[in-house]
């Protein structure tokens, strides 16, 4: 995981750090209520489930989040598939291993907006790979946050 550009705050919101799960790879992102703003963090490797709490953790105890965000993979009529179930059961560990409520967040075209954004950038092979996951964590984010207000 690369080191995060920006140090935790203390701002008057709650930090939120949210999981775009993926086969391969996990991308993260961080933003609070207070701002409103979603920034990527980086990526793991989605290699067993021990492996992935240990990066959580790590993460959890950096940012000291109040409530994590997954992004939840449908189809595109909305229905589940493997994925779906998949990005599920790591919520549900998620919230098991950190006692922290954990939200799903519909995810539809995160990856595919990430990937037009790299696309109009210009950037390419192996820098795109390395960074759309962050990125896709980012827009799940933030349109958790642009969304109505919760609890």
């Amino acid at each position: 995981m690369s080191e995060a550009a920006v140090a935790p705050s203390k701002v008057s919101g709650h930090t939120v750090l949210a999981f775009d799960f993926g086969a391969r790879w996990i991308g993260v992102a961080v933003g609070d209520t207070e701002t409103r703003l979603a920034n990527p963090l980086g990526m793991f490797e989605a290699s067993g489930a021990s492996r992935c709490m240990a990066e959580v953790e790590t993460l959890v105890r950096e940012w000291r989040p109040e409530l994590l965000v997954v992004g939840l993979p449908l189809a595109m009529d909305g229905g589940e598939h493997d994925m779906t179930r998949r990005a599920r059961r790591f919520a549900r560990r998620l919230e098991a291993r950190f006692r922290l409520p954990v939200e799903l967040t519909d995810e539809r075209l995160s990856s595919t907006a990430a990937e037009e954004t790299f696309r109009k950038s210009g950037l390419g092979g192996r820098k795109r790979k390395q960074t759309v996951h962050a990125l896709a964590a980012q827009i799940i984010l933030q349109s958790y946050l642009d969304g109505p207000p919760r609890r």
